[in-house]
């Protein structure tokens, strides 16, 4: 054996091991290129020679955006006597010849994966939502997903546009600028109280392209057009807008998984450490303020006191723009 393949041939090994020891399961990344060089000390050639021995034997496969993964059906591969192929060829790779074991694969689609997401981003959480558990809940493999999904990334952005686009904005607008933003804003909040994940799925100010949402931009910049407000303050008034019901939405995710005691319950188990804390006389103003009789502080009294003020505001803007001066 040339001395140049042993470091190799001893990889390759390990990562066939690993596959037939199921420490990598179908759809799982393999180490890169650089990780190879970077764990075993060889140089970028070894690396590329360890990869391309895997994907000769069909153990993996390049996903583009992802990397070389796992194949599916790999830890089921078997040579001609019957014997799980990798352990055959973690021995040496001697004798038999490469057949699949095939498994029934559920009908998957695009639109079963992407329900089978939501509901568990609904009930866990967005970082709850990998490709493995979502394969686990179909009874699919991670890998037959790539089929219809190309990574995560592509999964929240369809996520979303597939939750906003569950209440669409009604036909026709009703009157004046100002119930027609709230239309939209109220659909919103809606949707973030349906979808708690939903409010951080997109970036707000480097959105992706999610054409259910844009629906909403289009809608708030058409009910403030005409007003006489410059592009950049419409602009700057449709982002700060959505920035606002998304800020309020942002604490509904955790409420949920915090939701096993009632409010009350969590005022109750807190009431002594607050007296504590208040009679300190650290806080005065606090301390006044909240032993007020009929106060009612949740997210929902916040985002409504929060909307009316926003809307205020961009009145005020509006009519100073009406008198001649700028935005």
């Amino acid at each position: 054996m040339d001395r140049g393949e042993v470091p190799y041939l001893r990889i390759v090994r390990e990562l066939r091991r690993r596959i037939a020891a199921e420490e990598l399961v179908a759809g799982d990344r393999i180490p890169s290129t650089r990780q190879i060089m970077r764990d075993w000390g060889v140089a970028m050639a070894t690396a590329t020679k360890v990869i391309g021995a895997l994907r000769d034997e069909g153990l993996v496969r390049p996903v583009p955006g992802i990397g070389t993964v796992v194949v599916e059906h790999a830890d089921h591969l078997q040579d001609s006597d019957g014997l799980p192929r990798i352990d055959r060829l973690a021995d040496g790779g001697r004798g038999g010849t490469l057949e699949f074991a095939r498994r029934p694969v559920p009908d998957l689609t695009k639109q079963r994966i992407l329900r089978t997401a939501i509901k568990i981003a609904d009930s866990e959480g967005l970082a709850a939502v990998t490709m493995r558990r979502i394969a686990i809940e179909l009874g699919a493999s991670a890998m037959s997903l790539y089929r219809h999904v190309r990574n995560k990334v592509e999964l929240v952005h369809l996520m979303a546009d597939a939750a906003y686009g569950e209440l669409p904005l009604p036909a026709q607008p009703p009157s004046g600028w100002r119930a027609q933003l709230e239309v939209s804003l109220r659909l919103q909040w809606r949707l973030y109280r349906r979808h708690p994940w939903l409010s951080q799925a997109i970036p707000l100010t480097r959105p992706e392209f999610v054409r259910n949402g844009m629906a909403h931009t289009e809608w708030v910049l058409r009910a403030i057009d005409g007003l006489g407000l410059t592009p950049n303050a419409m602009l700057h008034a449709s982002v700060s807008l959505a920035g606002f019901v998304r800020g309020v939405a942002a604490s509904l995710e955790a409420e949920v998984q915090e939701r096993a005691e009632s409010d009350d319950e969590w005022a109750r188990a807190r009431e002594g450490q607050l007296a504590e804390v208040l009679s300190s006389g650290g806080f005065p103003t606090m301390a006044r303020v909240i032993v007020q009789p009929g106060l009612d502080l949740d997210l929902d009294s916040l985002f409504e006191f929060g909307l009316r003020r926003q809307l205020d505001g961009l009145a005020v803007l509006v009519a100073g723009v009406a008198h001649g001066r700028h935005d």
